[in-house]
C-alpha cells in the first residue's frame, strides 16, 4: 500500500505531503484545484514521461516521492533480479531538473523507466476514464477467474511441469539444430578419422624411424669405416691393441723396481680393456649393418604418411597428432550420444505434455464452473451502479497448444445496453462504463487476489443519488480488503470515506498554488454539504450531509 506522497515544485504545487491509511481514502475539492495534478504526480511515480513544463518554478528541481509498504505484494524477486536493496518499505522517487533531465530511483538506486513501470504496476492500480485498464488484459481476466475457482495450488503445479515441458522443447530444438550441423560435419570427421586409423600412430616412433632410415641410407659407409677401425685397433699386423699390449709387458717389468707404477698400471690396464671392448663393438656393428632397400622403402612410406598428417594438421610431433585423433574420435562419439539424447528428450516432452494436459483439463473444468455465478454477480453490481441492462459474458475456448496457464483462451465480452451485441470490452465500453465494470469485477475477487492500491478517478461521473450511494458502498467494501483511493465529485461516495482529503487553491506571492488538507469531522460535514448545494452550503444541505454521514 502507498503510505505517503511528497510533491515538490510540480505544476501548481509548491510543496505538499499526503499520508494515506488503509481503507477508503476520498479526495474532493474545488473544480480546477489540482486533483488531476495529484494523479499526474502519481503517473510520474508509475513511469510516465515528464517535461520541464511540469515545473512550478522553472529554476528548481521537481521531486516526487512515494513511500510504499510492499510486504504482501511478493515483489522481492524484482529487487533480486535488478540487484536493488530490498526492504518492506520501498521509496520510489522521480526527479526532473530545469534542464529537462529526468531521473528515477527505487530505494536510492537509479533505475530506468521500464523498471519503474514494472514495479509500480504491482503497487498502484490507477483507473481514470478513457485509460486502458487491466480488465482489457487477457492474463488479468484469467487471473480473476482462477482466483474465484481457487486454482492457485493446481495452477502452480501445472506451471511447474509446464516449465519443464517448455524447457525440454527448447532443449530438443537445440539438439536437433546441433544434429543437423553434426550431419554436415560427420562425413568430414569420419574421413579424417579414417586417415588416422590407417596410419596407426605410436607415440615416440617418429624419432626412432628417422634414426633407422638415416643408418640404413649410410649402411655401406658405416660397415666400411667401422670394419676398418676394428682392424686397425685389433687385427692388423701392427694393431693399436698389440702395441699397447707390448707397452704393458715392458712396463710390467718395472713394477718390482718402482712400486708407485702399480696404480698407474691399473689405469693403463683398464684403458686397454676398454679399447678392446670398443673394438669388439665396432666389429659387431660392422657385421650387423647391411643395406636393406626394402626396409628403407617401408620406413620412408610410413614417414611420408606421418609427415602428410603433420602438415595437414599443422603440428610437428606424433604426440600432437594423437591428441587431434582423440579429439576427432570424441566428437564422432558425441554424434552418437546426440541421437540418444534426442530420443530421451522426446520421451520427456511426451511425458510432461501428458501431465500438463491432464492438469489443464482440471483447471478448465474449475474455471468453467465459476463463470455463470461470476457473470450473474457482476450483472447485479452493474445494476446497482446504474447500468441496468449491462451484461458481462465470459467465453472460455480451447487453445490448440498448451500455454503457461493451461489450454483455455479467456475472453470477456460486454453488452452495455439492452439488445447490444456482446463485443470485446475494449471496443465497446465507454470510460465510465469501463470504470464501473472494473469496480464490479475487482470487488468480487478482492478477497482472493492481492491487488495493489486501487485509485479511481471520477468513476462516478454521470451517476447520482442512490446509485452513487451504492457505488460508495461498493468502494467501501472493496477497501475492507485493499487500500482504495477515489477522487470524486459525488457526496454520496464521499461519505463512505475512512479519511477525506480536500484539495484547494490559494494565492501565495502572487501565484496560485495547490494545497491539500485532511478534513476533520466538522470540516467533512461542510465539504459534503457544499457538494450537495454549493458554497456556502444551506442549512438543509448541512443537515442532509450529517444524515448521509450518520448512515454511511
Amino acid at each position: 500500500m502507498i503510505q505517503k506522497l511528497l510533491i515538490k515544485n510540480y505544476a501548481i504545487i509548491e510543496e505538499l505531503e499526503i499520508d494515506f491509511s488503509t481503507g477508503l481514502t476520498i479526495i474532493t475539492g474545488e473544480t480546477g484545484a489540482g486533483k488531476s495534478i495529484l494523479l499526474g504526480a502519481l503517473g510520474l511515480i508509475m513511469g510516465n514521461r515528464a517535461d520541464t513544463k511540469s515545473l512550478y518554478q522553472d529554476d528548481k528541481k521537481c521531486i516526487i516521492e512515494a513511500y510504499f509498504e510492499v510486504k504482501k505484494y511478493k515483489v522481492k524477486a524484482f529487487f533480486e533480479d535488478h540487484e536493488i536493496d530490498y526492504d518492506d518499505e520501498v521509496i520510489v522517487r522521480r526527479e526532473l531538473t530545469p534542464s529537462g533531465k529526468s531521473r528515477a530511483f527505487i530505494n536510492d538506486t537509479p533505475v530506468n523507466l521500464k523498471m519503474l513501470q514494472q514495479l509500480s504496476g504491482s503497487l498502484i492500480d490507477l483507473h481514470q476514464q478513457f485509460d486502458t485498464l487491466d480488465i482489457h488484459n487477457v492474463s488479468f481476466q484469467l487471473r480473476m477467474i482462477d482466483a474465484l475457482a481457487d486454482n492457485g495450488e493446481l495452477l502452480g503445479k501445472y506451471q511447474t511441469i509446464y516449465k519443464k515441458y517448455n524447457s525440454s522443447k527448447k532443449y530438443l530444438q537445440d539438439l536437433l539444430r546441433r544434429s543437423r550441423e553434426a550431419d554436415k560435419e560427420s562425413d568430414f570427421l569420419n574421413f579424417q578419422l579414417q586417415e588416422f586409423n590407417e596410419v596407426v600412430l605410436v607415440a615416440g616412433e617418429l624419432g626412432k624411424m628417422e634414426t633407422e632410415i638415416t643408418q640404413l641410407n649410410n649402411a655401406e659407409e658405416i660397415k666400411k669405416t667401422l670394419g676398418a677401425t676394428f682392424r686397425q685397433l685389433s687385427e692388423s699386423e701392427n694393431s693399436v691393441i698389440s702395441q699397447l699390449e707390448e707397452i704393458g709387458m715392458a712396463l710390467g717389468n718395472l713394477r718390482k723396481v718402482y712400486p708407485d707404477l702399480e696404480k698407474i698400471m691399473e689405469r693403463f690396464d683398464g684403458s686397454l680393456l676398454e679399447i678392446q671392448e670398443v673394438a669388439s663393438d665396432f666389429e659387431k656393428i660392422a657385421e650387423e649393418t647391411e643395406y636393406d632397400g626394402e626396409r628403407i622403402q617401408e620406413i620412408q612410406s610410413r614417414l611420408d604418411m606421418i609427415y602428410k598428417l603433420q602438415n595437414k594438421h599443422h603440428v610437428k610431433t606424433v604426440e600432437e597428432l594423437l591428441e587431434i585423433q582423440e579429439d576427432i574420435q570424441s566428437r564422432v562419439g558425441a554424434f552418437a550420444d546426440l541421437s540418444s539424447e534426442i530420443e530421451k528428450t522426446e520421451k520427456d516432452i511426451a511425458k510432461f505434455e501428458t501431465q500438463c494436459a491432464k492438469l489443464a483439463q482440471q483447471l478448465s473444468k474449475k474455471r468453467k464452473s465459476v463463470v455463470p455465478s461470476f457473470e450473474k454477480k457482476v450483472q447485479k453490481l452493474l445494476v446497482l451502479l446504474g447500468m441496468e441492462h449491462a451484461q458481462l459474458k465470459i467465453e472460455i475456448a480451447d487453445l490448440e497448444e498448451l500455454s503457461p496457464t493451461g489450454k483455455d483462451d479467456v475472453n470477456y465480452l460486454f453488452a452495455p445496453n439492452k439488445g447490444s451485441q456482446f463485443l470485446p470490452i475494449k471496443g465497446i465500453a465507454s470510460g465510465g462504463e469501463l470504470s464501473r465494470l472494473t469496480l464490479a469485477t475487482k470487488s468480487l475477487v478482492a478477497s482472493a487476489i492481492p491487488l495493489p492500491t486501487l485509485i479511481f478517478d471520477e468513476i462516478d461521473t454521470g451517476i447520482s443519488g442512490d446509485t452513487a450511494l451504492k457505488m460508495g458502498g461498493i468502494l467501501h467494501d472493496l477497501a475492507n480488503q485493499h487500500q482504495v483511493v477515489s477522487i470524486t465529485h459525488s457526496p454520496q461516495v464521499a461519505v463512505k470515506a475512512d479519511q477525506h482529503y480536500f484539495v484547494f487553491k490559494k494565492v501565495k506571492d502572487d501565484k496560485t498554488v495547490t494545497s491539500v488538507r485532511l478534513l476533520t469531522p466538522d470540516e467533512r460535514v461542510r465539504a459534503i454539504a457544499t457538494m450537495l448545494s454549493g458554497s456556502p452550503p444551506s442549512k438543509s444541505a448541512i443537515k442532509n450531509a450529517k444524515e448521509l454521514l450518520q448512515f454511511s
